[in-house]
């Protein structure tokens, strides 16, 4: 059976599913934004298998979400966010919103975010880039773009 090839399609949503759609990447993505960078810090923290943990790195560095920076005397990597790594994050705090307020429970969110620009602890809360009001999906028209499937 073929796999779907969601990265093909004429969609924001399907393109970006075929990068981190797996969710091992994700966590990945995740760990190497809070500076677990080495394979076996990530496969300790993850306990992830050495094989999903190397397919899922691959993939990100052939997206370009990651890169491999050499480290130590034996040919060794570290792996790093890309500028669309680093913006894929967006998407995750995106996630980590609707988890703190579906899934956390009565405990309470298992992180919390400090905003460098204020130093306060803040919820994400995605704003429109023209007039910097709150845009949720009750507040937004869906229209063709010049992408778009014909």
């Amino acid at each position: 059976m073929q796999r779907t090839q969601f990265g093909e399609m004429a969609c924001s949503i399907a393109r970006t599913w075929g990068v981190i759609g797996e969710p091992w990447s994700a966590l990945i993505v995740r760990d190497i934004w809070v500076g677990i960078r080495r394979f076996d810090q990530l496969q300790a923290d993850l306990g992830i298998s050495r094989k999903v943990l190397t397919e899922r790195l691959n993939h990100l560095v052939e997206c370009d979400v990651l890169e491999r920076r050499p480290y130590g005397a034996r040919p060794r990597f570290e792996y790093h966010l890309t500028q669309k790594g680093t913006e894929l994050l967006d998407v995750l705090m995106s996630m980590v919103r609707w988890g703190d307020h579906w899934l956390s429970g009565e405990a309470g969110p298992p992180v919390l975010y400090r905003h460098h620009a204020c130093g306060q602890i803040a919820e994400v809360d995605p704003r429109c880039s023209s007039c910097g009001e709150p845009m949720h999906a009750d507040d937004v028209d869906v229209l063709p773009g010049p992408g778009a499937a014909r």
